[in-house]
This record gives C-alpha cells, sequence and structure tokens, in this order.
C-alpha cells in the first residue's frame, strides 16, 4: 500500500519542471516587475482603466459561451485600435514610468530600512507642527492650503507642484506660505512626516450647494476631499478662520483642541469622522461662512 502510494506520489511530481537557480531569478523578477505594475496602476489613472478592461473581458467572455459572432467580430475589429487609444491617452503615466526606471526611484523603496520607514508615519509630533501653523498663520491672517495623504495616493496632485521632501515643522509651513515668497500659491501635500511638496494645483469643488462665500481655496479643499481620502486644512486669508475637509464636506476648527482633536482621530487613530457628520456640520455652517478670497 505503502509503496504504490510513493510510486503514485513520484508519477505526478515527474511532471513538475525542475527549478534551478536561473528560474528562481527569473521567478523573482517577473514577481518584481509585477508589483511594480500594480503600484503604478494604483498611482495613476490606469486604475480605472484596468476596471474597464476587466468588463470588456467579462463581456468577452459571455459573448464566447454564448457563441455572439457578430459581436466577438467586431470586439476584434476594434482591439488594435483600442490599443492605440489606451497608448495615446496615458502617454504621460508611461512617460513617468520610463522617467522613474531611469532615474532609479521605483527600486529606492525597496532598500528602505524598518526604522526609515517607521519616520514616515505620521505622528503626535506632526499634529503638534500642524496646529501651531495653522493657528500662527491664522493670527496674522496667511492663507495656507496643506493636503494630508492617507490611503489615498496623492501621487499626480504632487507631481503638479515643487519637490520638498522636508520634515514638517511650523517653521517651515510658515516659510512656505509668507507673502510675496516663490511657494506661497497653490497647496501643500504632507506624506506621513515630510513636506512632499509646495506650489500644488487641487480640484475645485463643482458642488452647487457650496456657499458664494467661500472663496477658490476652500473649494480647491473640497474638491480634493471628494475625489480621495485626505484630511486638508485650509487657513482664510481674509478671516484667519482654520477648517478642515474631510469626505467633500467642511468644518470649522476655532480652538487649537478641536483642530488636534481631528488631527488626531483622522491621521493617528484612523477613525474616519463620517461623511453625515462633517456633512451636517457643513450644512450648518455654508451660510456662515464670510471668506471672499
Amino acid at each position: 500500500m505503502g509503496t504504490s502510494f510513493f510510486s503514485e506520489l513520484y508519477s505526478w511530481i515527474s511532471f513538475v519542471p525542475r527549478i534551478g537557480f536561473k528560474n528562481i531569478v527569473e521567478i523573482l523578477i517577473i514577481t518584481f516587475l509585477i508589483y511594480k505594475i500594480i503600484i503604478w496602476i494604483r498611482d495613476t489613472r490606469a486604475s480605472v482603466l484596468l476596471k474597464g478592461i476587466g468588463f470588456i473581458f467579462a463581456f468577452f467572455v459571455f459573448a464566447a459561451v454564448l457563441e455572439l459572432d457578430t459581436i466577438l467580430w467586431l470586439m476584434e475589429k476594434f482591439s488594435v485600435i483600442a490599443v492605440t487609444a489606451v497608448l495615446i491617452i496615458f502617454q504621460q503615466e508611461l512617460r513617468r514610468a520610463l522617467e522613474q526606471l531611469g532615474s532609479q526611484k521605483m527600486f529606492g523603496s525597496l532598500f528602505q530600512s524598518v526604522e526609515e520607514a517607521q519616520k514616515e508615519e505620521f505622528s503626535e509630533q506632526t499634529v503638534g507642527e500642524l496646529v501651531r501653523a495653522c493657528f500662527e498663520m491664522s493670527r496674522v491672517k496667511t492663507g495656507a492650503l496643506m493636503v494630508l495623504e492617507r490611503e489615498s495616493p496623492l501621487s499626480e496632485i504632487r507631481r503638479t507642484g515643487i519637490d520638498i521632501e522636508g520634515l514638517v515643522s511650523s517653521q517651515l509651513l510658515i516659510n512656505i506660505f509668507e507673502h510675496n515668497t516663490p511657494l506661497h500659491d497653490g497647496a501643500v501635500v504632507i506624506r506621513g512626516n515630510r513636506v512632499a511638496a509646495a506650489t500644488c494645483y487641487l480640484p475645485l469643488s463643482e458642488n452647487n450647494e457650496i456657499s458664494k462665500a467661500y472663496g477658490t481655496r476652500h473649494r480647491a479643499a473640497i474638491g480634493i476631499s471628494e475625489n480621495t481620502d485626505s484630511v486638508t486644512l485650509v487657513v482664510s486669508e481674509e478671516t484667519g478662520q482654520v477648517s478642515v475637509a474631510i469626505g467633500g464636506a467642511l468644518q470649522e476648527a476655532s480652538t487649537q483642541e478641536q483642530l488636534r482633536d481631528i488631527l488626531e482621530t483622522q491621521m493617528l487613530r484612523g477613525e474616519p469622522t463620517g461623511n453625515r457628520h462633517f456633512g451636517s456640520l457643513w450644512k450648518r455652517r455654508k451660510h456662515e461662512g464670510n471668506d471672499s478670497e
């Protein structure tokens, strides 16, 4: 019984090709490339494209199962045109991917130590620096717009600005948004404990329910919060009011303690305030705004 079992097992194993050192190297290279492609898709608009391709593939399988010959013929004829169209639409993303490959930025995160990775995490000290910066600028009515990255990557937004890669500090943020300085216009993107980029452009919200009293800075804050899970801090240049945009809604933070509590809840404890909570606060305040930046 035992001999027949091992004979059958050996017959099955004999079908498996031998894996040598070269095969292991090839597997590692292919795995790494697939991983980088997935990261690239996640960080760009290609994720939307991937969903569309998945839907088309599912429809193709459906047509093949039902033997819908006319539809299969049409899809075959349009496939070449579709590939060309994809290359044209995503030429900028493909160019950036090749630039990253040439500059070897794609490989930097691979060799990042655990200690370096921990330094990038959002910390209590960063919360304190942001609160201090917001209310220092509020006191002198310096307009500011700061986007805090969470799960949704802000790579596209960061590319519209100038790389900073400096540790978050109230002095740095105040200097960036100082009037008549080269970096004061636009938004700052903060990733972990670092100011990733400045002078970044944000999409404006097209929500018609937003109070007309809110200016471009507040519309931009609401706009980026509608498209991502980011937390955006706004300091009004007109009134000095500090506000927070999350999930397409705006909440005023009248005191340092209130702002600190919001940041700790959203960025440290990972307990997002629901859109309904923020939305109700925003609706109560949307007619009270008097910032006409």
